[in-house]
């Protein structure tokens, strides 16, 4: 007979500060079965803007373990604390990681559609909006309001208006 405690369960882990690449790493490095969901997102610096992927739940990772071994978790370096919900450790369910799997794979083939309204962030136009009128393999076609104005440019060089960190 199985024990309930026996049984392979989702648990999340709170993580240190921009810590969860490195979590993840040395939970791979100790063959513990982890999921840390990321998500492509454009950063800007003063000579570029590079995509990079950050962590979909900032400071939070996905471990499946059993429960009597997450405790043993909290030696890993970069782990703060297991999170818990009514004076348990909270278990997520594969259904909901399956749901979150779904929503970042749908997210990353249709980032940007026609009519999304987009800041560029870099080059001639920084800080201009437009609304997409086309999009292309690396480019977009915009029509920026403000000018009056079609122009073209690099995919990478905006984002959905708003979403500016």
């Amino acid at each position: 007979m199985i024990r309930p405690e026996d049984t392979l369960k989702w648990y999340v882990l709170y993580t240190s500060p921009r810590a969860e690449k490195q979590v993840k790493e040395r939970l791979d490095k100790i063959a513990i079965q982890n999921w840390l969901p990321l998500h492509r997102c454009p950063r800007v610096w003063s000579d570029r803007v590079k995509m990079v992927d950050i962590p979909l739940f900032t400071s939070y990772i996905f471990v499946r373990c059993r429960e009597y071994e997450l405790r043993s978790l909290l030696a890993v370096y970069g782990v703060s604390r297991i999170v818990y919900y009514n004076d348990k450790p909270a278990i997520v369910r594969d259904k909901e990681i399956e749901v979150i799997k779904d929503f970042l794979e749908q997210a990353s083939e249709h980032p940007l559609c026609l009519g999304d309204e987009v800041d560029i962030i870099c080059g001639a136009f920084k800080n201009v909006s437009g609304k997409i009128k086309k999009i292309k393999k690396n480019y977009l076609v915009l029509f920026l309001e403000q000018l009056g104005a079609t122009v073209c440019v690099k995919i990478d060089t905006v984002i959905k208006a708003g979403n500016r960190k």
